[in-house]
């Protein structure tokens, strides 16, 4: 994103996918049906215009680390010896998506509901556990935060004064009128992923990573962009995955979930800082499906991975 300023952007981190580069169609709410999971039929000029891509550009300089502190931060974090993380018990909030104050309603659910799953893990990490991150829902209009001014239908993260998350309402309403249930699978994922980036920066995996990337050029400098936001995706998709019990992603949510971790991630002609569609889809998976017994961050060590699983 060029118009983010130098001086004032720090962790500005855009969301993946559909979200981040991809010129993704809704598919059809009746193309599958429940609990296949084969990708279901888009519908036909449904195209979804590429949001801007954001979060890797002008980040301003971190201080406190160096090549040694910041390595050990990424590779070796407690994050990823703590313990299963445990379910919110929160049940997917009973409203239909189709207007800003309902999309509102609904992502703060999910917010309430990640801070209290996360902030266990996140003592146990020895991060800031207490904080909760702030929440705004916004249309398309520019808007301007503390990590810079932003245009368009993006979602993502900021961590200036304990960091807040960024939803476009208008894009998840269009989502619902095509296909209420990709809509509730998309709001769900994005929400989980921009929660990502929180537990990364509470746990100053965020911080330690952008001092990387800034001390990097060319793929390298896209490399670590992509650790980056593949891990988050994995943390956000380990919630999901370990509340299952109490808000269900079963029959055609599954199946519109699945669709939206596997048509996300990079496209041809847009900044490789996200991942391919390939790679999101395995680090979602691996942080849905846990070790077979529960979900816990050790899933998500994208920095240990070879490059192909960060391509």
């Amino acid at each position: 994103m060029y118009n983010l300023s130098s001086k004032k952007l720090r962790g500005l981190v855009g969301v993946i996918a559909m979200a981040g580069c991809a010129a993704l169609a809704v598919p059809s709410a009746q193309a599958a049906p429940a609990g296949v999971t084969e990708q279901p039929i888009p519908i036909p000029g449904a195209a979804v215009k590429p949001p801007t891509t954001s979060g890797t550009r002008g980040i301003e300089t971190t201080s406190g680390w160096n090549a040694t502190s910041s390595r050990n931060a990424v590779v070796n974090n407690r994050l990823y010896s703590t313990p299963y993380i445990p379910a919110s018990g929160c049940k997917r909030p009973n409203v239909t998506l189709n207007t800003e104050y309902r999309v509102r309603y609904f992502e703060q659910e999910l917010v309430r509901c990640l801070y209290a799953a996360w902030r266990p893990v996140i003592w146990r990490a020895g991060g800031r556990y207490d904080v909760k991150p702030g929440l705004v829902v916004h249309g398309y209009n520019t808007i301007n935060t503390a990590c810079g001014s932003v245009t368009g239908p993006t979602s993502f993260y900021c961590s200036a004064g304990g960091g807040t998350i960024y939803i476009p309402w208008r894009q998840i309403v269009n989502y619902y009128a095509q296909n209420p249930t990709f809509a509730v699978a998309y709001a769900t994922n994005t929400i989980a992923h921009e929660y990502g980036h929180h537990v990364q920066s509470m746990t100053s995996i965020l911080t330690a990573s952008w001092w990387r990337q800034q001390h990097m050029t060319g793929d390298a400098a896209l490399a670590e962009s992509r650790r980056r936001e593949l891990q988050a995706s994995c943390l956000g998709s380990a919630y999901i995955g370990a509340n299952r019990k109490a808000y269900p992603m079963s029959g055609g949510l599954y199946t519109q979930w699945r669709y939206v971790i596997s048509h996300s991630g990079d496209m041809p002609g847009y900044p490789r800082d996200h991942g391919s569609w390939t790679n999101h889809n395995f680090w979602s998976l691996a942080g849905w499906s846990g070790d077979g017994k529960g979900q816990h961050a050790g899933s998500c060590r994208t920095w240990s991975a070879p490059g192909t699983r960060i391509a």
